[in-house]
């Protein structure tokens, strides 16, 4: 049996995408997406808990996600969840897990929506989810590790 990597999220974004691009011209956007969950604890009171999880969209992904997206938006973000080590300015080798994106949905109101891409079409229209292709996206962040 074949594995599976997948994850879906539904959430809101906690500050604006940074679109950057690599020394080869590689577009990508990272950006945080707060998910939360309600439940009760054992007396009873109602408690939230939010998860956050850092977001990479490489290429067209990665642009139309720094365009579009803002903060406090409502967002669908669909990939797979991948480690990465690196290490800290103080120079402790670290590990971190983000999702990278392979589709992008922009969701609310229709009002939300035109509201930003008034800004920055003329016309106003949402744009289209986008589902980047398997080989449309790279894994690793490090510019010098970006294969063309």
């Amino acid at each position: 049996m074949s594995s599976i990597n997948k994850v879906i999220l539904v959430g809101r974004l906690g500050g604006d995408p940074e679109l950057r691009y690599t020394a080869d011209g590689v577009p990508v956007a990272t950006f945080n997406v707060a998910t939360s969950e309600a439940y009760k604890d054992k007396s009873g009171t109602k408690q939230e808990k939010t998860e956050w999880h850092r977001v990479v969209a490489w290429r067209k992904l990665g642009e139309i996600s720094g365009e579009y997206l803002k903060k406090g938006k409502l967002v669908y973000i669909e990939g797979k969840i991948q480690s990465r080590e690196y290490e800290g300015k103080d120079g402790i080798k670290r590990k971190t897990f983000e999702i990278v994106a392979s589709e992008m949905k922009m969701l609310g109101s229709a009002g939300e929506a035109r509201q930003t891409t008034e800004e920055k079409k003329p016309y106003g229209a949402t744009p289209p989810r986008h589902a980047a292709a398997e080989d449309d996206f790279v894994p690793e962040i490090e510019e010098d590790d970006v294969p063309m």
